[in-house]
């Protein structure tokens, strides 16, 4: 069975895909094991010394000031995780589950935590087993952690709450009984080790900035079509013109564009139709460039956080110290987010303009709205409309969450970051972009049927158009649109444009 070892310091976003989406077992390292158990043995001492330490023997929050006996301590932990499991709204789907499960695992992994390893073993199995606990999406503010969603995530390693097993919503009781997975009984520092992070945030995120990755790539593709299916010139795609601005992301755009279209007889060259070309076409490299960079600083940020401890307090064992710290606080990965989010909307944005120019005759010169017999029939009329509708919602959605903060706990919390809403949103964002761009292979393929002479198209626009032409057949009459629009974004979800197009002319960047 393929496995990802986890010790706190090495995951990738590769490894934390791999064990949300193809269902990856997760291996803990001796390595790690042995600095978890240094760090409960330091935990220990400090209870059975009585010492004065947030969170192992006083309340939480601005209940800090009190003082807890080491004979209420397991009262302590799982009052903490019952009261805090205080989510909303619908449950996040599964990968997402599987990837909060698999980060704050590693983070445990890093031996800052405190944690039992009995306790750190029977997450993993729970991620081994399938036990998917039923995480609300909302709920969290984003400091002092994913306090909220996680406390549901541990209800099910303790027996309560709900979980989902072999996809099925049953007790939590009940889901760790049928993967025979025995519930742990919490001690001292546990609870507050197990719900105290970022990782409800950053798994939302870290999934979201992988497809972004992937959605810019795609973004180059549609472009393209486009491209074929109106003349455009590829003049501004030059390297030459790249090198005297070196962005990094538009210097890569160009080169897509220039490797897509390669060996096309439809585009043209400057001057042979037209002097230029309007800007969502003529400053492609340069508007998806930009997504492209934004992307890449989230990308850093995420590889950072996956592998952070992010507990409070944080036990450094070999010191014999715990300092009560902020590194909880999803500031960091809050602001990278809401960057996120804007990012690809902007590919919706152009894309959104692209179509508009596809349809709209006195841009195009093509029929109207792309259909042989207007009146009659309305062909991407309302396609149109649609991806307008997405791109103005994700105008509402791309307003920064971290701009907010509401002081909590009677404000000893008094600066929170909005963390885990600013990655929600950009989900959200990703899956209406996603579905702009869907709509726009959609009308660039149609734009092309109306070609007459024949003309090739390029090396990578071929092998779109004719992907797209597999499964959606050239529009003569209305029919019901949205199922066309259905079979073009399942080609983005399942990724088969993308890996077709590399297949023919390599990995574009």
């Amino acid at each position: 069975m393929n496995s990802v070892l986890i010790n706190g310091n090495d995951l990738t976003l590769q490894d934390v895909v791999n064990v949300a989406r193809k269902n990856f077992s997760v291996v803990l390292t001796d390595e790690a094991l042995e600095k978890v158990k240094k760090s409960r043995a330091f935990v220990d001492k400090l209870v059975e010394e009585e010492s004065v330490v947030y969170g192992i023997t006083t309340g939480f929050g601005k209940f800090s000031d009190v003082v807890i006996s080491k004979d209420e301590a397991k009262d302590l932990q799982r009052n903490l995780i019952v009261s805090h499991a205080c989510g909303v709204g619908k449950h996040f789907p599964e990968d997402i589950v599987r990837a909060v499960m698999l980060l704050r695992a590693n983070a445990l992994a890093k031996g800052f935590s405190g944690i039992q390893p009995k306790t750190l073993n029977t997450l993993i199995e729970m991620i081994n087993k399938e036990v998917h606990p039923a995480i609300p999406e909302k709920g969290s503010l984003g400091a002092s952690g994913d306090l909220a969603p996680l406390a549901h995530m541990v209800l099910v390693l303790i027996g309560e709450g709900e979980a989902y097993y072999k996809g099925t919503l049953m007790s939590g009781k009940e889901a760790m009984e049928k993967a025979g997975i025995e519930p742990v009984v919490l001690t001292s520092k546990e609870g507050l080790a197990l719900i105290n992070g970022t990782q409800v945030l950053t798994a939302v995120g870290a999934l979201t900035s992988y497809d972004a990755k992937k959605l810019c790539k795609l973004a180059d593709i549609s472009a393209s079509l486009t491209m074929e299916a109106l003349n455009g010139i590829t003049d501004p795609y030059t390297a030459r013109v790249q090198e005297v601005r070196p962005h990094p992301g538009q210097i890569t755009a160009g080169k897509n564009f220039l490797r897509i279209l390669e060996g096309s007889e439809r585009t043209t060259r400057q001057g042979e139709i037209r002097v230029q070309d309007a800007y969502t076409l003529r400053c492609l490299p340069q508007i998806h460039g930009a997504s492209k960079d934004a992307v890449k600083y989230v990308l850093d940020k995420v590889a950072i956080e996956i592998n952070a401890a992010t507990d409070n307090p944080l036990i450094f064992a070999d010191e014999e110290k715990a300092i009560s710290g902020g590194n909880f606080h999803g500031q960091p990965m809050a602001l990278a987010f809401d960057f996120l989010g804007i990012a690809i909307a902007e590919l919706a944005n152009v894309s959104e303009r692209r179509i508009e120019r596809l349809v709209n005759p006195q841009l195009s010169g093509l029929p109207a709205f792309l259909t042989e017999h207007g009146g009659l029939h309305s062909g991407f009329m309302i396609a149109q409309y649609a991806a307008a509708a997405l791109v103005s919602e994700n105008k509402v959605l791309a307003h920064p969450a971290s701009v907010d903060s509401i002081p909590s706990s009677a404000n000893q919390e008094d600066h929170v970051s909005m963390g885990t809403i600013a990655a929600r949103k950009a989900r959200d964002i990703y899956y209406n972009a996603s579905r702009v761009i869907a709509i726009e292979l959609l009308a660039a393929a149609q734009a092309i049927d109306f070609e007459t002479a024949n003309k090739k198209l390029g090396k990578g626009t071929k092998v779109v158009y004719d992907k797209i032409r597999q499964v959606i057949k050239t529009l003569h009459e209305d029919r019901v649109m949205y199922l066309d629009i259905n079979k073009s974004a399942a080609l983005i979800d399942d990724e088969s444009i993308l890996k077709a197009v590399e297949e023919v002319i390599g990995e574009l960047e």
